[in-house]
């Protein structure tokens, strides 16, 4: 169905992280590229003496998600970069000519209407088709609510 995936991994749970990686290995064409994403919010200026710990972090997401795609099956380009999670997710789509990003929504708060969420941002400046996964509501299922695995990071 699509050539290039960008898939956002955010700071959520496993449980989240596996059905993104799930659906993005269906709708991938076969031969196509999966890229996995997960984005460090930029260091402040005055935390440059902090950088080498922020480089220890990115290599342990890095390895993390390389893990997880591994143990499910999926074969991905991991990356993973420090930014403005919203102009990364679109700058990389652009340079790799994505036609998906694959996106996770989450429960809005109040920082969401104050200041626009990543998932917004990113739809509103896209340059291709975002697909966002919403979360089952348990309440419209039926089903008892599920408890959230251990986070991913």
């Amino acid at each position: 169905m699509y050539r290039t995936i960008i898939c956002g991994i955010g700071m959520g749970s496993r449980e989240t992280a596996s059905r993104l990686l799930r659906r993005a290995a269906a709708l991938v064409d076969e031969g196509g590229s999966l890229v996995v994403m997960h984005v460090i919010e930029s260091i402040p200026h005055r935390h440059l003496t902090e950088l080498p710990e922020e480089f220890e972090t990115t290599a342990i997401v890095e390895k993390k998600l390389a893990s997880l795609c591994k143990e499910m099956g999926v074969p991905a380009t991991i990356e993973v970069r420090i930014g403005v999670a919203a102009s990364v997710l679109v700058s990389v789509a652009r340079q790799k000519s994505a036609d998906l990003i694959l996106l996770s929504s989450h429960v809005t708060d109040i920082t969401d209407y104050v200041f626009s969420s990543i998932v917004d941002k990113v739809v509103r400046h896209a340059g291709c088709s975002v697909l966002i996964d919403r979360r089952p509501d348990p309440a419209h299922e039926g089903s008892a609510p599920q408890v959230e695995d251990a986070a991913l990071f």
